[in-house]
């Protein structure tokens, strides 16, 4: 099974970080991890270079951290992922979007917009995926994703339990990532339920979503068991279209059995 949205260089792997990463080995295909802060690339590209073929990055600018980055700190990390993806560190941008849950503020809004679009316009130039922040703001992302000209396109709507916009979703083609939250948010089944599965990633966002403890990319059996429930499906259907799901979206060097 593949973890499709993990962020191992959090302080919270630090004190046992290989360890973790040497039980995944023996349970997951693959991990994907999401640098979302200029910050801590140094540390999410010595991770994957140290497990190369198994854990792979994206990178790109969370919006939760728009009042914490100038436009000289962006410029110069827009320039660092530009080499990166050439050397084929980076998989997809990511996490990118917006979110109204922690930014309440219309300028500081109106500035993760700006953000929003000079990352997709980067995705377009680097021809990577991207991976889409939308909390309490998933019809503004759409909006601009659609503006932007990503019908169609390579869009990973993460975290996904807004059933009302499962839809759109569907038609304009993008992916959604399923993560343990299905285990207790009633939407988040009904997202399952509704999406195609040739259309759905699992992931655990962790080291979040522990419930309670800290939050393992191992957790995303979890994910997978709800979603075969949901979709009255058997997991191992459910690893094997979420697995080429994956792979494809995000080109890994990994082929599925």
């Amino acid at each position: 099974m593949i973890d499709a949205h993990c962020h191992l260089e959090q302080k919270d792997y630090d004190s046992d970080r290989e360890e973790v990463i040497k039980e995944c080995r023996k349970k997951l295909k693959a991990v994907v991890t999401c640098c979302a802060f200029p910050k801590d690339w140094k540390l999410t590209k010595e991770i994957v270079l140290k497990n190369k073929g198994f854990v792979y990055a994206i990178a790109g600018i969370h919006p939760e951290f728009i009042k914490d980055i100038s436009d000289e700190n962006i410029n110069e990390f827009v320039e660092v992922i530009k080499k990166e993806a050439k050397e084929g560190n980076i998989k997809a941008i990511g996490e990118i979007g917006l979110d109204y849950y922690w930014i309440k503020e219309e300028e500081w809004r109106e500035k993760q917009k700006l953000l929003f679009i000079i990352l997709i316009k980067l995705s377009k130039e680097l021809n990577l995926p991207i991976v889409i922040h939308s909390r309490d703001a998933v019809s503004e992302c759409i909006e601009i994703l659609e503006k932007e000209g990503m019908k169609g396109k390579k869009v990973l709507m993460h975290l996904m339990t807004k059933k009302e916009f499962t839809k759109k979703i569907v038609e304009n083609g993008w992916m959604i990532s399923i993560g343990p939250n299905i285990l207790k948010k009633k939407d988040a089944k009904k997202v399952a339920r509704d999406c195609l599965l040739t259309q759905i990633m699992l992931e655990t966002d962790s080291p979040w979503f522990g419930d309670g403890k800290r939050g393992n990319p191992l957790n995303v059996f979890k994910a997978a068991e709800k979603v075969a429930e949901v979709k009255k499906k058997t997991i191992k259907e459910i690893e094997k279209q979420t697995d080429e799901n994956s792979i494809k979206f995000f080109g890994l060097n990994y082929k599925c059995l």
